[in-house]
């Protein structure tokens, strides 16, 4: 799989390395030329100093040929962006993005992204530490 992934923070940089130590073609772009630094050594994926919503960034990161799109830099509206220029301008059907914000990240998903909101995320997991099932969702 060929997959475009957008912040090499602890997550991007995380998943960058896990698909590429999988045998997956990753190319992985930031603003910041020393976020890189959080990728496994021996990375053999693809390294882009940019911002995911310039089209020739992502171009360059091979988004032409992606068969997915991952956006989780820090910032809602980035992610956002990002997604929609992939799913709209380059046709990328798989399109995962980070939403902090749950109203947001429901509205997204209601338009066909996939969304993680770790907001919504943990407190879940929370919840299911602390309450025994029966509580659950009152």
């Amino acid at each position: 799989m060929r997959t475009v992934i957008v912040g090499c923070g602890r997550v991007g940089a995380r998943l960058a390395s896990q698909l590429d130590r999988a045998g997956h073609d990753v190319s992985i772009v930031d603003a910041n030329e020393e976020s890189f630094r959080r990728l496994e050594p021996g990375f053999k994926g693809t390294t882009i100093i940019g911002t995911g919503i310039d089209e020739d960034v992502l171009i360059e990161a091979g988004i032409e040929r992606a068969d997915a799109f991952v956006s989780v830099t820090n910032g809602d509206n980035r992610n956002i962006m990002a997604a929609q220029v992939a799913r709209q301008r380059f046709a990328i059907a798989n399109v995962v993005c980070r939403i902090y914000d749950p109203i947001r990240a429901e509205t997204y998903r209601s338009l066909g992204y996939t969304t993680i909101c770790p907001t919504t995320e943990i407190a879940d997991r929370v919840i299911g530490a602390l309450l025994p099932t029966s509580e659950r969702g009152r």
